[in-house]
């Protein structure tokens, strides 16, 4: 029988292993997975505890139309009840506990904006249409700065955008530009964002621990400290095999053959990778260790065209990092006094980002508990700043010289909260911040092949799998576009029938373009 060999233990390969056993036949004793690390989940992680304070890098948002997602995950029971599926949990969340956002921007004077208006000038409304029917191949290389007006970038529009989506102006015009397609179906909910779906827990307990669990039931392998430092290739033009794999484990370092008919698939770069946690006291420390994710597609792609230019995605981390941090407090004032704020029970509100905040600041507070096992009384909010390298409005430093609790400060600074409330606040929460150097670098702006195909040309048994690897239409920086990677390697390797299905193309939909129009066109 034919064995599978994955590098990386994110959601892309916890997907693609999952499909490798129900499409393709695979008995699970012969799937194994190497992770660096010593857990898995890749970017879905989730640790702490309630003493300590809870931590969680990011938080994934999912929408009706994540195709792939969906299938994947219908088939995986949640780990609360063997009859639900993870898929059915979420949409039964969705029901139950949708978002109705009505203070998705809040302005420097505390104050909630009135999101109904996009706040688009006409020539604003152009340069949207005008990306809109751009062909990508023109965006080679561009920015979004290249696309827009100045005027463009202080909209309702454009906080709400690059807040929900993690966009800067120096993005990519290319992804931009998939977004929008991608995403139109939302417009007329943007500010609400009641088209978003989430998981009943974070990703990690409502995700991958589900996925886990099931595969290891199946008899797949999960190599963790296990670093793939090389892949061996055979000589030869027009074909590419993978012959051997070069690993280190326990500080000795192995090898293992690769037939033809095995399969590899990698996972090339990492989105979270060098991440450094600060606590309530002090400062996230310089960032970590480079992964062998991204030094393994630097040694594959030398002297080749086909497999990508990842130079072009963890080389400028000033244009890539941003930092989050989770709050964890035993005293309910901080989630009554948001509720008062915003009139939204915890859960239902959605993001709150502070358009005036030099950080550019965003908060959440999600369905508690957001942990399983979380304790009675114990409640998480999450949030992160976009410009972490930028002094403060209530301290001097910038964001990533602040502790945890300095950055609660901050927070607390732009809600304009009563004195004996922040003070209750700051005594009962730990803060524990993230700084993450690589976390937008698959937004950096780009050519078109600097992406590899997720099954390049002549492949006989390597395919390339996760944020880096190049799917026409579908958006990066979502769950749905790791999972789909995967489903193609798996189905493009093994010749299989039954493809992923087509992306969701809304602006192909005159009903959907039209509702689109009409929400830009309010205020």
């Amino acid at each position: 029988m034919a064995k599978a060999y994955l590098v990386g233990s994110g959601i892309a390969a916890l997907a693609a292993a999952t499909f490798l056993i129900r499409d393709g036949g695979f008995d699970g004793a012969d799937i194994h997975l190497f992770e660096e690390q010593h857990r898995i989940g890749g970017s879905l992680d989730a640790d702490g505890t309630a003493d300590a304070g809870y931590t969680m890098r990011g938080g994934r948002m999912f929408e009706a139309e994540f195709r792939c997602t969906y299938d994947l995950l219908s088939g995986i029971p949640t780990l609360d009840d063997p009859s639900v599926s993870v898929t059915q949990e979420i949409l039964a969340g969705h029901e139950d506990f949708a978002w109705d956002d009505i203070a998705r921007l809040v302005d420097g004077d505390g104050k909630i904006v009135d999101t109904r208006s996009m706040g688009f000038s006409e020539h604003d409304r152009l340069e949207v249409a005008r990306c809109l029917a751009t062909p990508e191949g023109h965006l080679d290389g561009k920015r979004i700065t290249d696309c827009f007006g100045e005027h463009f970038f202080t909209t309702n529009f454009w906080f709400m955008w690059c807040t929900t989506f993690a966009f800067q102006p120096w993005h990519s015009a290319i992804e931009f530009r998939r977004y929008l397609r991608r995403f139109i179906h939302l417009f007329p909910e943007f500010s609400s964002m009641s088209g978003i779906h989430r998981t009943r827990y974070n990703q990690y307990d409502s995700i991958v621990r589900p996925l886990t669990a099931w595969l290891s039931e199946r008899g797949v392998t999960l190599h963790t400290g296990c670093r793939v430092i090389d892949l061996g290739l055979a000589p030869g033009r027009g074909k590419t095999t993978v012959e051997t794999i070069h690993l280190s484990r326990d500080g000795r370092n192995d090898k293992i053959t690769v037939a033809p008919n095995d399969l590899v698939l990698v996972t090339n770069g990492s989105m979270t990778d060098a991440s450094s946690l600060g606590s309530h006291t002090a400062a996230p420390p310089p960032h970590g260790r480079r992964s062998d994710a991204w030094l393994l597609w630097h040694r594959l792609a030398r002297g080749r065209d086909d497999f990508g230019n990842p130079a072009v995605f963890d080389k400028r981390i000033e244009e890539s990092c941003w930092e989050s941090f989770t709050v964890t407090t035993r005293d309910p004032v901080f989630l009554k006094a948001l509720e008062e704020f915003d009139g939204r029970e915890t859960g239902k509100g959605g993001l709150m980002t502070f358009t005036d905040s030099n950080w550019l600041l965003s908060i959440v507070a999600n369905r508690q508990p957001v942990y399983r096992g979380q304790p009675e009384g114990v409640s998480v909010w999450w949030g992160y700043g976009l410009f972490p390298g930028r002094a403060g409005n209530h301290t001097s430093k910038p964001m990533t010289m602040c502790s945890g609790r300095e950055i609660l400060e901050e927070v607390l600074h732009h809600l304009r909260f009563e004195a004996p409330v922040a003070t209750r606040v700051l005594e009962s929460s730990t803060v524990v911040p993230c700084s993450m150097p690589y976390i937008t670098s698959q937004f950096l702006a780009r050519r078109r092949d600097d992406r590899p195909e997720v099954v390049p040309a002549g492949s006989v048994n390597l395919a390339f799998i996760g944020q880096f690897a190049e799917v026409p239409d579908d958006v990066v920086f979502t769950v749905e576009y790791s999972v789909r990677t995967a489903w193609t390697a798996v189905a493009r390797l093994l010749n299989l029938q039954k493809q992923p299905p087509p992306v969701h193309k809304g602006h192909h939909d005159p009903h959907v373009l039209a509702a689109a129009l009409e929400t830009m066109h309010r205020g």
